[in-house]
């Protein structure tokens, strides 16, 4: 019989008066069983599940903390795809925190954990985009700039739930130890309004209600105050008391297993100090370490004696940070530690991020320091937490892989060259750089002559780096790119001159000239054998066959005593002998021409076609090296300045790729060479106001255009609007007049047709040459 029973039983053979006052007990009874099962099944259950939060969110953590040391890119991308579904977990679970809410404060504190949970996993994302991409550096700090912190919000809102949780059950047992009490007052009051007749069913239910309702609250009392989750309620029983007594030690068996997780969450942490291989510590008031490290730290110091010692004795002695460094990052921790979180956003830049420190066997390690601050719920920064990561190694290999990095670029840039070619530019190159070495050296002590010098060496050095840029030796390009950017500062300002400084910019040319002189003997040794004929080079070593077919022709010549014979044999072998040691045209631009597809890429252009006609002429060795030279900087400026990009090119209704025609005429005083493109020709306009604005003319003074036409040949004009790689430094067209000036000849333009409605005019270059540097392929 159940109490129900018992009570209505009783009620009924006893008095009918006491009908009432048992139906009232009997409500009160059915109210508490009502409220026990609610505390049993809703609150204390969300409770529970609240406890569990913190315990998923330090899975994530943990998961995030494995991801970001995985040893490679596939261990990553695998944790990454767990956190997601820790994620979506976590946020099942704060979702039916929600629902189970049963107060405005923990439904906002739960939407609040929610909009913190996003940031916290975007963040995760952020961290992990870095290290799927091998950016560790960037990682680590993504973990330690942004991931910790949220981190640290979930966890306080996390915190801030369950306490409001807490709270609900503490209020709803509370609640139900009131109306438990109520209840057993009431059946007080009807027990001693019916002890004289009823003394024997009241005792009876005494032992039967209020006893193992009395127990049941002890035993929770003592939980709560103790802790204790291993206590449990008898059940001797099977009605609702004992139904009851089962729930709540069902709660209590929860409430246990939770404990065991987070107490599992925490050695678990504590694990993970003693053996993630890294020196973490953190910081107290007035910069001592805290007792709590990791054992790789005792590792790294090659001490155990850390515990409340001063940071600036454990890790910053033996540094090369210097006084004033150290000295700043002691303050910037005093500044922090105790202060608004703020603080460390403020002073973070005067804390050190990479030492060297002296070792006791005399070595020198790298160190990699990774500063966090850790507040309190109030936003104050309570400590400082500092991981320590020796990155010696791997700043000693990033290193070597760089330099080996680099010696396969250059090897792959002297490959793409010809090796006959390549020595013909080595040795134009260290042509220029001993010139201007002298010319440095003879103006050191001569400021009046500076002005000259300085003219002179920008255009070696210029025709150099456009040189190194023709056969794609792009490193010493641009070595000689610094020594050009100082020459072209002593053009504005010649005050400037500092004889120690150029001549360390020619000895950095020259090294690097030097080396890659040194890889090219060394590392592509007998690369030379079998290539063919370079530009520069001969068309071709008469073959002995040829010799001796000459040979017989003059002896044959010299037996028949006949002045025409001979005097016509002797300038067959003179003729043929100069063949042998010219150069086509062809083979001498060839290089400035390969260089065209990679330029015309920089400038957005269509590769344009070149076209070379020379009329059966050779030239000599002794003016293709110039020839070479003139023409690098002739084709560079027709495509940057003459050849327009293809679209433009289309709507005027041109081919979209741009054409180049060169041919020679030899006449019987000189030698003319003539290039013209297809571009949009000379913008007269521009050429008169750059004039103009340098000082070449004056501003009303009339000026045909063929006159204003040479002025791009002045040094230092240039129509560009900016300087670019390519050019806009005034100094190709200089260049081009003073090479050609040297072997005795000159170069002009010659305008074709009149002006367009654009202004721009078309025109020829013209190279004029002694005849004697030139001659007929057949006699």
């Amino acid at each position: 019989m159940t109490v129900r029973q018992r009570i209505v039983l009783l009620i009924a053979l006893t008095f009918a008066a006491l009908g009432g006052i048992g139906g009232y007990a009997l409500y009160h009874s059915y109210l508490g069983a009502k409220e026990v099962k609610s505390v049993t099944e809703g609150v204390v259950p969300s409770t529970i599940q609240s406890v569990e939060l913190m315990g998923q969110l330090k899975d994530i953590q943990i998961a995030t903390l494995s991801m970001l040391s995985a040893p490679d890119a596939a261990t990553a991308q695998q944790l990454h795809g767990e956190l997601v579904a820790r994620k979506t977990t976590l946020q099942d679970a704060l979702a039916m925190q929600l629902k189970q809410a049963d107060s405005q404060a923990q439904r906002g504190l739960i939407q609040e954990a929610q909009q913190s949970l996003d940031n916290y996993f975007a963040s995760i994302d952020d961290t992990a985009r870095f290290k799927l991409a091998g950016q560790q550096e960037a990682a680590e700090a993504t973990m330690a700039a942004t991931v910790d912190q949220y981190l640290r919000e979930q966890g306080l809102l996390i915190d801030a739930v369950q306490l409001e949780k807490r709270r609900s059950k503490d209020q709803a047992i509370d609640t139900l130890n009131q109306n438990l009490t109520n209840a057993s007052a009431t059946l007080a009051i009807v027990t001693v309004a019916s002890v004289l007749g009823l003394a024997f069913i009241g005792l009876l239910l005494y032992r039967q209600i209020i006893h193992p309702i009395g127990e049941m609250e002890a035993k929770m009392t003592a939980i709560a105050t103790s802790q204790d989750f291993t206590h449990r309620v008898p059940v001797t029983r099977n009605d609702e008391i004992g139904k009851s007594i089962m729930a709540f030690n069902a709660m209590i068996e929860k409430i246990q297993e939770s404990s065991e997780l987070v107490r599992q969450k925490s050695a678990d942490i504590h694990a993970m100090l003693q053996y993630i291989p890294q020196g973490i510590l953190t910081l107290e008031a007035g910069g001592r370490i805290h007792p709590e490290f990791s054992d790789h730290l005792a590792t790294l110091l090659d001490t155990r004696d850390i515990a409340g010692r001063p940071v600036s004795e454990v890790v910053f002695a033996g540094a090369t940070l210097g006084a004033d460094a150290t000295d700043q990052a002691l303050t910037a921790i005093d500044a922090c530690i105790g202060e608004d979180g703020m603080n460390f956003d403020f002073n973070a830049h005067l804390l050190p991020r990479e030492i060297l420190r002296q070792q006791p066997d005399g070595g020198i390690r790298t160190w990699e320091l990774s500063w966090s601050p850790i507040t309190d719920e109030h936003g104050t920064i309570a400590r400082l937490l500092l991981c320590i990561r020796d990155v010696t190694e791997l700043r000693q290999l990033a290193h070597a892989a760089q330099q080996q990095q680099e010696e396969l670029a250059i090897i792959g840039e002297i490959v793409a060259v010809d090796h006959l070619k390549f020595e013909a530019f080595a040795d134009s190159a260290a042509d220029f750089i001993e010139t201007n070495e002298r010319l440095v050296r003879s103006a050191a002590d001569q400021p009046d002559a500076r002005t000259a010098v300085v003219t002179e060496l920008f255009r070696n050095m210029h025709t150099l780096k456009g040189n190194a840029r023709t056969y794609g030796m792009l490193r010493l390009s641009d070595v000689a790119h610094v020594a050009e950017q100082r020459y072209d500062a002593l053009r504005q300002d010649p005050a400037a001159w500092d004889t120690p400084a150029l001549l360390a910019d020619l000895a950095a040319t020259r090294d690097m000239l030097q080396r890659y002189q040194t890889i090219e003997s060394t590392k592509l040794r007998g690369r030379g054998a079998g290539t063919d004929t370079a530009a520069g080079a001969s068309n071709a070593a008469m073959e002995p066959a040829q010799l001796q077919a000459l040979a017989t022709r003059l002896r044959e010549a010299v037996q028949s005593g006949e002045a025409p014979t001979l005097q016509a044999a002797t300038a067959e072998v003179a003729h043929a002998l100069q063949l042998g040691a010219s150069v086509r045209l062809t083979d001498t631009l060839s290089g400035a021409i390969a260089s065209l597809p990679s330029l015309a890429a920089d400038l957005n252009k269509e590769t344009p076609s070149v076209h070379i006609d020379d009329a059966g002429i050779a030239l000599h060795h002794e003016v293709a090296g110039t020839l070479r030279n003139v023409f690098t900087h002739l084709l560079r400026n027709a495509m940057d300045h003459g050849i327009e990009e293809s679209e433009a090119r289309v709507r005027e209704g041109k081919p979209a790729a741009g054409r180049i025609v060169i041919d020679m005429t030899l006449h019987p005083e000189t030698l003319q060479l003539r290039m013209a493109d297809d571009g949009r020709g000379l913008n007269l306009e521009r050429i008169r106001a750059k004039a103009v604005e340098a000082g070449l003319i004056e501003e009303h003074h009339g000026h045909d255009d063929e006159a204003l036409a040479q002025l791009i040949f002045e040094p230092g004009f240039s129509t560009a609007s900016a300087v670019t790689a390519v050019s806009g430094r005034g100094v190709g067209m200089d260049a081009v007049k003073a090479f050609v000036a040297a072997h005795g000849g000159d170069v002009a333009l010659r305008l074709r047709g009149a002006a367009s409605a654009g202004a721009h005019r078309a025109f020829d270059i013209l190279i004029h040459l002694p005849a004697h540097f030139a001659l007929r392929t057949q006699a």
